[in-house]
């Protein structure tokens, strides 16, 4: 048995509260590619029982500690029913791209049975309609609880269940393992010997923050970075409903990289950036709702060395950036977006990217969950604004991949909404029919956006002004370019 980080822990305390803490991938297949031309569901369920030793994930479950006294722990499962997993459904007709994403957005609102292992997977047919993908395609949308795998993690995790070629790779078999589980006697001797030593991780934590704090100090002296005051509050600031929406809209990967070298030392994440806040920018202007300060959101970074580059779970930092949505213009908004970047990786570096890590691991596990679910019922979630959205880069394939001999051809992705955050974007990069593309996935609250396909047109909008402003395409070319990425998006 493995005992949870303090950071995974996060993540089950946080699903306690009533908002559910899995993220997920919806997968498209042309399965003409593979053998017959057919896929069949009984062929999915042979891949996964052939492949479900590959990764811990499909094979253990959550064990809580009595009177949550200490983190909980994965215990293995003996035999791990795969078909209680794996769904089989069907889009109604047409079978058209929004019917997959409110049929998706239905799934990810659900939670995952946290008695078994953490993972769901669904077979979904009926997608004739699907942005004039080929007849037949079929999605696959996979389930994994964030305490189990974080967005590094997934990357490796989804190559696992494809193939490089139409060819199904048969795994080696599966190795004789010995299955550890403790009774709750020594999982409660286990707490006692783990909360005797939190005092003193507590005190070597203060005494590494000396030197943080110094760093900071110096570093607000020299102007190397500036801190976010004042965070404004927005629609997509309050309590969490129990409805989802999701869309994703896609874009050229080549289009973004010819834009991001219009500004000396910019990104591809600072150009994604800068579409998401004008894409914001819109939205919230249309509702009346667009503060006079600009937005901010929080960053994932993945802080593991390069000897935990095999880890599984979470070992996740944040950096929080200014997204500049109170300038108009989208080529001055790009270089305000890049140095506001500069700024918050400079201030992660003085902080210390392991510093959310190492606090969490610090924290009693009771008292953790009874803070989160306090600070739930009191209303202090939502008294003060860390960051409006979330806005993560996650590496998709740089490789064809195959599913059952099917061919990836599109897809999405879904992250879970955080207490006080109630839209979740995931930059996505992928390579699919030899075309490089990369994505803007996003999860809400459906109380605070009601109307996803206003915001995914806000987004295209966004995208072809900047492009506009960088690049200096015509404004025929620019309507031209709208109108195709709004048809491929939706």
């Amino acid at each position: 048995m493995q005992q949870l980080s303090g950071q995974d822990a996060m993540f089950v305390h946080t699903e306690n509260m009533g908002i559910p803490q899995h993220i997920g991938i919806l997968s498209i297949y042309d399965q003409s590619t593979a053998p017959e031309g057919l896929v069949r569901f009984k062929q999915i369920l042979q891949l996964l029982e052939n492949r479900s030793h590959l990764s811990p994930i499909f094979n253990r479950r959550l064990r809580k500690v009595p009177l949550s006294l200490d983190q909980p722990y994965w215990e293995d499962v003996e035999h791990a029913d795969i078909e209680t997993h794996v769904h089989h459904i069907a889009l109604p007709k047409p079978g058209d791209w929004r019917q997959l994403c409110i049929l998706a957005s239905r799934i990810h609102a659900r939670p995952l049975d946290m008695s078994k292992p953490l993972w769901e997977m669904y077979v979904i047919e009926g997608l004739d309609s699907v942005r004039e993908l080929p007849k037949g395609c079929f999605a696959v949308m996979t389930k994994v609880h964030h305490a189990a795998m974080d967005g590094a993690t997934g990357a490796r995790f989804i190559p696992l269940l494809h193939d490089l070629s139409p060819d199904i790779a048969i795994a080696a078999e599966a190795p004789t393992k010995v299955v550890q589980k403790y009774n709750d006697g020594h999982m409660l001797s286990n707490a006692l010997f783990n909360n005797l030593k939190k005092p003193g991780q507590f005190l070597n934590l203060i005494g590494s923050a000396i030197p943080t704090w110094r760093r900071i100090r110096r570093g607000k002296k020299e102007q190397d970075f500036s801190t976010l005051e004042d965070k404004q509050k927005t629609v997509f600031q309050g309590k969490i409903s129990p409805y989802r929406v999701c869309d994703a809209v896609p874009f050229p990967f080549e289009d973004i990289r010819a834009i991001k070298n219009t500004v000396a030392g910019a990104t591809i994440n600072d150009a994604m950036l800068c579409i998401v806040s004008g894409g914001l920018r819109k939205y919230l202007t249309a509702k009346n709702a667009l503060p006079e300060k600009t937005l901010v959101t929080g960053c994932p970074i993945d802080v593991r060395s390069n000897d935990e580059q095999s880890s599984g779970g979470n070992m996740v930092g944040f950096m929080t950036v200014s997204l500049h949505s109170n300038i108009e213009d989208p080529k001055e908004r790009l270089t305000a977006i890049h140095a506001a970047s500069m700024s918050s990786k400079a201030y992660a570096d003085a902080l210390g990217p392991r510093m959310a890590v190492d606090v969490t691991n610090v924290l009693p596990g009771g008292m953790l969950s009874l803070a989160l679910r306090a600070a739930s019922a009191t209303g202090l979630t939502e008294a003060a604004v860390i960051f409006n959205t979330v806005v993560t880069n996650v590496p998709g394939p740089t490789q064809q991949l195959y599913f059952c001999g099917a061919k990836m051809v599109d897809g999405m992705n879904f992250g879970p909404l955080l207490p006080n955050v109630g839209l979740f974007q995931i930059v996505y990069s992928s390579v699919l029919n030899k075309v490089g593309t990369i994505s803007i996935s996003f999860t809400a609250c459906r109380k605070m956006l009601p109307d996803p396909e206003l915001y995914s047109a806000c987004l295209v909008e966004s995208y072809n002004e900047l492009k506009a402003a960088c690049l200096g395409a015509n404004e025929e070319k620019s309507k031209t370019r709208a109108k195709q990425t709004a048809k491929s998006a939706h």
